[in-house]
Protein backbone atom coordinates (compact mmCIF):
# COMPACT_ATOMS: atom_id res chain seq x y z
CA UNK A 1 0.00 0.00 0.00
CA UNK A 2 1.67 3.37 -1.13
CA UNK A 3 2.20 6.37 0.91
CA UNK A 4 -0.09 9.14 0.28
CA UNK A 5 2.19 12.20 -1.02
CA UNK A 6 0.94 15.35 1.21
CA UNK A 7 1.31 18.55 -0.52
CA UNK A 8 1.20 22.62 0.36
CA UNK A 9 -0.02 25.84 -0.67
CA UNK A 10 1.38 29.03 -0.01
CA UNK A 11 0.57 32.36 -0.11
CA UNK A 12 1.03 33.05 -3.44
CA UNK A 13 -0.99 30.02 -4.59
CA UNK A 14 -3.73 30.89 -1.82
CA UNK A 15 -4.03 33.99 -3.66
CA UNK A 16 -4.38 32.47 -7.05
CA UNK A 17 -7.09 29.85 -5.56
CA UNK A 18 -9.27 32.76 -3.69
CA UNK A 19 -10.86 35.70 -4.21
CA UNK A 20 -10.30 36.63 0.03
CA UNK A 21 -8.07 39.68 0.20
CA UNK A 22 -6.80 41.77 3.04
CA UNK A 23 -8.70 42.20 5.60
CA UNK A 24 -10.50 39.07 5.01
CA UNK A 25 -8.02 36.52 3.99
CA UNK A 26 -8.13 34.63 7.20
CA UNK A 27 -5.53 31.55 6.24
CA UNK A 28 -1.57 31.76 5.89
CA UNK A 29 -1.01 28.58 4.07
CA UNK A 30 -2.40 25.50 3.99
CA UNK A 31 -0.16 22.02 4.79
CA UNK A 32 -0.95 18.51 4.32
CA UNK A 33 -3.19 18.57 1.65
CA UNK A 34 -4.68 15.31 0.54
CA UNK A 35 -6.72 16.65 -2.75
CA UNK A 36 -10.22 17.37 -1.51
CA UNK A 37 -10.15 14.78 0.97
CA UNK A 38 -8.56 16.96 4.03
CA UNK A 39 -5.88 19.41 4.85
CA UNK A 40 -4.66 21.54 7.06
CA UNK A 41 -4.57 25.48 7.01
CA UNK A 42 -2.44 27.39 9.54
CA UNK A 43 -3.72 31.33 10.11
CA UNK A 44 -0.82 33.14 12.32
CA UNK A 45 -3.50 35.54 14.60
CA UNK A 46 -1.14 38.39 15.31
CA UNK A 47 -2.62 41.88 17.89
CA UNK A 48 -2.74 43.73 13.65
CA UNK A 49 -6.06 42.15 12.96
CA UNK A 50 -8.32 44.92 12.38
CA UNK A 51 -10.85 42.95 14.45
CA UNK A 52 -8.93 43.16 17.62
CA UNK A 53 -9.25 47.19 18.03
CA UNK A 54 -13.67 46.44 18.64
CA UNK A 55 -13.27 42.75 19.59
CA UNK A 56 -12.53 43.27 22.50
CA UNK A 57 -10.44 46.45 23.71
CA UNK A 58 -8.19 45.45 26.26
CA UNK A 59 -9.02 42.09 26.24
CA UNK A 60 -8.37 40.79 22.40
CA UNK A 61 -10.05 37.95 21.38
CA UNK A 62 -10.64 36.51 17.47
CA UNK A 63 -14.78 36.37 16.47
CA UNK A 64 -16.01 32.88 16.61
CA UNK A 65 -17.17 33.73 13.01
CA UNK A 66 -13.40 34.35 11.38
CA UNK A 67 -12.60 31.00 12.89
CA UNK A 68 -15.30 29.62 10.96
CA UNK A 69 -14.79 31.40 7.79
CA UNK A 70 -10.98 30.74 8.08
CA UNK A 71 -12.29 26.66 8.19
CA UNK A 72 -14.17 27.57 5.28
CA UNK A 73 -11.28 29.41 3.44
CA UNK A 74 -9.18 25.96 3.63
CA UNK A 75 -11.76 23.77 2.67
CA UNK A 76 -12.79 26.05 -0.22
CA UNK A 77 -9.36 26.36 -1.49
CA UNK A 78 -8.62 22.75 -1.56
CA UNK A 79 -11.71 21.97 -3.66
CA UNK A 80 -11.01 24.81 -6.00
CA UNK A 81 -7.11 23.93 -6.44
CA UNK A 82 -8.43 19.60 -7.45
CA UNK A 83 -11.31 21.03 -9.23
CA UNK A 84 -10.61 23.92 -11.37
CA UNK A 85 -9.57 23.92 -14.66
CA UNK A 86 -7.40 26.77 -15.77
CA UNK A 87 -9.19 29.72 -13.66
CA UNK A 88 -10.00 28.84 -9.76
CA UNK A 89 -13.63 28.42 -9.70
CA UNK A 90 -15.39 30.40 -6.85
CA UNK A 91 -16.33 28.46 -3.97
CA UNK A 92 -19.66 29.78 -1.88
CA UNK A 93 -20.43 29.40 2.04
CA UNK A 94 -23.96 27.48 2.35
CA UNK A 95 -24.47 26.34 5.70
CA UNK A 96 -22.68 25.99 9.60
CA UNK A 97 -23.93 23.38 11.31
CA UNK A 98 -22.79 21.68 15.05
CA UNK A 99 -20.52 24.96 15.60
CA UNK A 100 -19.23 24.99 18.91
CA UNK A 101 -16.69 27.15 20.64
CA UNK A 102 -14.12 25.69 23.21
CA UNK A 103 -11.90 28.38 24.30
CA UNK A 104 -10.69 32.14 23.07
CA UNK A 105 -8.72 32.66 20.38
CA UNK A 106 -5.95 34.63 21.32
CA UNK A 107 -3.07 37.08 19.72
CA UNK A 108 0.07 34.80 19.47
CA UNK A 109 -1.81 32.10 19.05
CA UNK A 110 -0.96 29.82 15.86
CA UNK A 111 -4.73 28.57 14.19
CA UNK A 112 -4.45 24.93 13.12
CA UNK A 113 -7.70 24.39 10.33
CA UNK A 114 -8.73 20.59 9.65
CA UNK A 115 -11.12 20.06 7.44
CA UNK A 116 -11.92 16.51 5.89
CA UNK A 117 -14.62 16.22 3.79
CA UNK A 118 -18.10 14.11 4.31
CA UNK A 119 -20.08 14.60 1.08
CA UNK A 120 -19.51 15.70 -2.08
CA UNK A 121 -22.70 15.16 -4.47
CA UNK A 122 -21.59 17.33 -7.77
CA UNK A 123 -20.96 20.67 -6.98
CA UNK A 124 -21.73 20.78 -3.51
CA UNK A 125 -19.37 20.16 -0.88
CA UNK A 126 -19.56 19.04 3.10
CA UNK A 127 -16.48 19.37 5.24
CA UNK A 128 -15.93 18.82 9.20
CA UNK A 129 -13.68 21.00 10.72
CA UNK A 130 -11.90 21.64 13.43
CA UNK A 131 -9.93 24.19 14.77
CA UNK A 132 -6.87 23.77 17.29
CA UNK A 133 -4.42 25.79 18.98
CA UNK A 134 -1.51 23.33 20.16
CA UNK A 135 -3.27 20.53 21.20
CA UNK A 136 -6.36 22.37 22.17
CA UNK A 137 -9.50 22.19 20.25
CA UNK A 138 -11.12 25.83 19.96
CA UNK A 139 -13.64 25.37 17.58
CA UNK A 140 -15.57 22.85 15.55
CA UNK A 141 -17.95 23.00 12.97
CA UNK A 142 -19.98 20.75 10.26
CA UNK A 143 -19.95 23.63 7.04
CA UNK A 144 -21.23 23.57 3.54
CA UNK A 145 -20.31 24.71 0.20
CA UNK A 146 -21.19 25.26 -3.54
CA UNK A 147 -18.40 25.50 -6.15
CA UNK A 148 -19.19 27.54 -9.37
CA UNK A 149 -17.56 28.82 -12.26
CA UNK A 150 -16.61 32.57 -12.09
CA UNK A 151 -17.86 33.00 -15.93
CA UNK A 152 -21.26 31.81 -14.34
CA UNK A 153 -21.76 33.24 -11.00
Amino acid sequence: MGEVQLERVEIDELLALLPHRYPFLLVDRIIDIDADRRATGIKNVTLNEPYFNGHFPGNPIMPGVLIIEAMAQTAGAICSRTHSSGRPNLVYFMTIDSAKFRRPVLPGDVLELHVTKTRQRGNIFKFDGVALVGDDKVAEAAIGAMMVDPDEA
